[in-house]
């Protein structure tokens, strides 16, 4: 394995975070889950590990984890993460993303953990100069969730020019698919792929499309939707390469970008299935076209996507067919 490690994770229970516990539990380390089931599912914690109900802006309860546990890392995964959303919500996203990020971080300093995995986006690249996006093209996020996470990365430049606490950031672009046991589980969905598989299973009657006038070649907006599981193995090599990958930013991504239309062309054809659709107006803080360069980590840590969209789309209906929860 090569290391342990005492490791706090928020957003445990989350889609991400499910499936990055599974990745975790494989390894020999002590984990620790915090997460206030806001949107995150009780049944997709294991039972032998410990469980923090609550929020990670709760300055006590992580007084009290960090007091009575050596923790040597945070993976950091609970956020508000909703583009349209915080767009209609910019204060909550600020509040939420921002300040409680803030305190968790200050309690970190305070109680000397030195190792922080941070959870940012795609969205702090706003609309891209050129395809596909590397680490150094402009971050000019055009929607208040993109923003968020851009300041974040700032503070996390400063704090560790002080020598506070070393980290790594991974600019998630679209996290789709599901592992065997954990997939996406929200009352109220808003991601493509999981809409699109509820359209083949009879849970919704029609798609809505929103966008048709993109500078793309149908229309509609184009991103790189990477499985859920290659981004858990990034965030375990992260990890166990920690000096080589410490204070770096990391995109996470296919390569590939797909349209919408394309998303649900490529379903219907696998299922053998029409998928009735209705054409809504763009929404406010949608860039046409998001595609990532994963050159980077690549080359530095020898990380590659193992799932093609056709394993993302097969899992994630095969998930939302059977749920586990």
């Amino acid at each position: 394995m090569g290391y342990s490690l005492k490791i706090l994770v928020t957003g445990a229970a989350g889609y991400i975070g499910s499936v990055l516990v599974e990745a975790l539990a494989k390894e020999n380390n002590d984990l620790f889950l915090l997460d206030n089931l806001s949107e995150g599912n009780i049944q997709s914690i294991p039972d032998n590990v410990l469980f923090f109900n609550g929020n990670y802006g709760d300055a006590g309860l992580l007084q009290s984890i960090f007091q009575t546990n050596a923790i040597d890392a945070v993976i950091h995964l609970a956020a508000s993460s909703s583009v349209p959303d915080s767009v209609i919500n910019p204060l909550e996203y600020y509040d939420n993303n921002i300040k409680n990020t803030l305190v968790l971080l200050e309690q970190m300093v305070k109680y000397s953990v030195p190792k922080f995995i941070f959870s940012s986006s795609a969205a702090v690249y706003g609309e891209p100069t050129h395809t596909p996006i590397d680490e150094s093209h402009p971050c000019i996020p055009i929607n208040p969730y993109g923003k968020s996470k851009l300041f974040l990365e700032e503070i996390l430049r400063d704090i560790s020019d002080a020598k506070k606490l070393d980290f790594v950031a991974f600019r998630f672009f679209c996290a789709a698919g599901a592992s065997e046991s954990n997939g996406e589980s929200r009352a109220s969905e808003t991601h493509l792929i999981p809409l699109v598989t509820d359209c083949l299973l009879g849970k919704r009657d029609k798609m809505y499309v929103y966008g048709e006038a993109f500078p793309t070649p149908d229309g509609s907006g184009i991103r790189d939707y990477i499985h859920v599981e290659d981004i858990a193995q990034a965030i375990v090599l992260s990890l166990k390469n920690f000096e080589k990958a410490k204070n770096s930013f990391y995109n996470i991504g296919s390569d590939e970008g797909y349209s919408v239309m394309e998303i649900i062309t490529t379903a219907e054809r696998l299922f053998k299935m029409k998928i009735p659709k209705v054409i809504c107006p763009s929404r406010p803080g949608d860039p046409a076209k998001l595609v990532a360069s994963s050159k980077k980590i690549r080359n530095d840590l020898g990380w590659a996507p193992k799932y093609s969209i056709k394993n993302i789309i097969v899992s994630a209906y095969n998930w939302r067919k059977n749920p586990k929860y």
